[in-house]
Formats: C-alpha cells, structure tokens, sequence
C-alpha cells in the first residue's frame, strides 16, 4: 500500500539541492554532493478512495539515508546519481504480525538539459528537460506491503521544467512528468488485478507527475524557501481489496503539499544544509504519508585552479 510512490516518488524528488526536478545547474566540471536522512511515517492510508487504519500494522515508520551526486558535464548539461538505503518498521506494539525491511533500494540516473534561460520582461525564464533511469539496487521482495523498500521495477522518465524568477527574486515553477514503468517478480504466481494472473511477474502501472513550486531567495541568495505542491495520477491498475495487502499493480494517485528550505554557508565556500517536510493530502492507493527531512550538501571544483574565464563564467 506503500511503495509505488515512496520509493519512486517521495525519495528522489523530495530535496531540494540541484536535482533532477529543480532550475538549477551545476557549472561545467563541478560536483555537488548530498547527504540526507529522511523520516517518514503513517497510520493510515487509502483502500482505493477509502481512509481508513490498520491495527494489524499500527504504525509503520519509513527512514531513508540518500547519497547522491550533481555533476557539471556542461553548464548546460547536468549527470545525477543516486541510491537511496531505506529501512520499514511497524511501531510496536503492532501484535508482532510482521518484521520491516531494509536494504539499498534502487540505483538512479538522469540527464538534465538546460534548453532556455534568457531575459523575459523584469525576470529571468529557463526551460529544461530531464530525462532519468532507475533499476533495483538489490533483490528486494516488492510485493511484501506495507514495508517493501521498493517497487522492485525499471523506470524510465521524461520531465519538462519551466522556471520564472522575476527580479525580486521571487520565482514560480511548473514541471510535467510521464513514468514509464516496468514488470516486477512476486514471491507468488498467481494474483489478482481486475481478473486472474497466473504468473509470477507483475506489471507495474506508469504514471504521470505534476509539480507547482513557490520561491524566493533571501540574504544575498544565501537561502532559498520554497511551497510545493504534487500531483500523481497512474495510468493503469487496480485498487486495493477490502482487508487484503496492496500490491504493485495498484492504481496510485496523491496530491502532497511541502516546504523545504536550503541555507548555502558564506564562511565554508560550497557548504550549504537543506531542510523539508511533506504531507500527502489527498490519495488512492497511497498511505496518508509525511516525511520530514535534512541534508548536508557539499560543492566543489574537479580543477583546483580556473582561468579568469572560467570565473567569469
């Protein structure tokens, strides 16, 4: 019931330090890397459009530990690398039914491409795409809801991002996603998914992401503050059946809203922490989730020294 969205959704696009997702880029021959820990957790979540709670499972607690790596191919090109390491527990007591799980869950790519960013009335507009890729890290057991690290399948993603920051520093964003998902290998071969599967390999549903983001830069842009709020809607699916556990052919949509807040250090030149919270509002298919979590990032140079040029650049 849990991890269409957490391990593929909330994890990667929950920071707020040149990812994926955001107008950000790192300068040509540059690395940013980041150091965070998530802690998520929820006592109810959604039976199809139905809230309700689960005693069997109380409360179930999600931690993340995520690395991950910008680099600067290109002041127009960006590499990213991820893989987050996830741990699920219930709290206790939960009638000692079942243990959590952890592990490294899946390794992620993506290429993020700077195709506009010109001056526009009192502001500034940049348009990019990126395009990501992630797969099973390990040989988790998808199907083991609610506290499989992950959704056990490949995805393939397409993002459109348009940013416009007006001279005050106040900036809107807007971003559009479709993610093409693979099959998953249960532990089982026979399910149910709006008709008999006498099979062992469970498709996993693809899904589109909307995102509307509010910022604004303080303090000589030393600190970025930011309003978001996120919309999912799969393709395909099934819901979950009346007290039966999901699984990763379910139908997953969920409205979130969430705040993040990043402060780069003047005194340690590259130094920067980032803090967020989220909160699913509205859903199907998804637990009633928040998650709040902060971040060490880091920025440097691979060419210990640039030519004026490259300064100015």
């Amino acid at each position: 019931m849990v991890l269409l969205l957490l391990g593929l959704v909330f994890i990667p696009r929950a920071m707020n330090a040149q990812t994926p997702s955001d107008a950000l880029m790192m300068r040509s021959k540059n690395i940013c890397v980041l150091f965070s820990y998530d802690m998520g957790t929820f006592d109810r979540y959604w039976e199809g459009s139905y809230l309700r709670s689960n005693e069997t499972i109380a409360t179930v607690d999600r931690n993340t530990v995520l690395p991950m790596a910008a680099i600067g191919i290109f002041d127009d090109l960006n590499f990213y690398i991820s893989l987050p390491y996830v741990k699920t527990e219930s709290s206790i007591p939960n009638g000692g039914k079942f243990a959590g799980a952890r592990g490294f869950q899946d390794i992620g790519f993506a290429l993020k491409y700077r195709a506009v960013h010109t001056d526009l009335g009192t502001g500034k507009f940049t348009a990019l795409a990126t395009a990501g890729f992630s797969t099973p890290f390990t040989n988790y057991l998808s199907d083991y809801r609610p506290y499989s690290i992950g959704s056990g399948a490949p995805e393939f993603s397409l993002r459109a991002i348009g940013q416009y920051e007006h001279s005050s520093q106040f900036y809107l964003r807007a971003s559009i996603a479709h993610l093409w998902r693979g099959y998953t290998e249960a532990e089982r071969d026979y399910y149910y998914n709006n008709g008999s599967y006498y099979t062992a390999w469970m498709d996993v549903p693809n899904a589109w992401t909307y995102e509307a983001i509010f910022g604004k830069w303080l303090f000589d842009t030393s600190l970025k503050l930011e309003l978001s709020y996120t919309t999912l809607n799969s393709t395909s699916g099934d819901d979950i059946r009346a007290y039966n556990a999901a699984q990763p052919t379910n139908k997953v949509e969920f409205d979130r809203v969430g705040f993040a807040a990043q402060y780069y250090l003047k005194s340690v030149k590259g130094l920067g922490f980032v803090a967020y919270h989220n909160r699913v509002v509205n859903g199907r298919n998804v637990p009633k989730f928040s998650n709040t979590g902060i971040g060490l990032t880091y920025q440097f140079n691979v060419i210990k020294k640039q030519t004026d040029t490259t300064d100015g650049q």
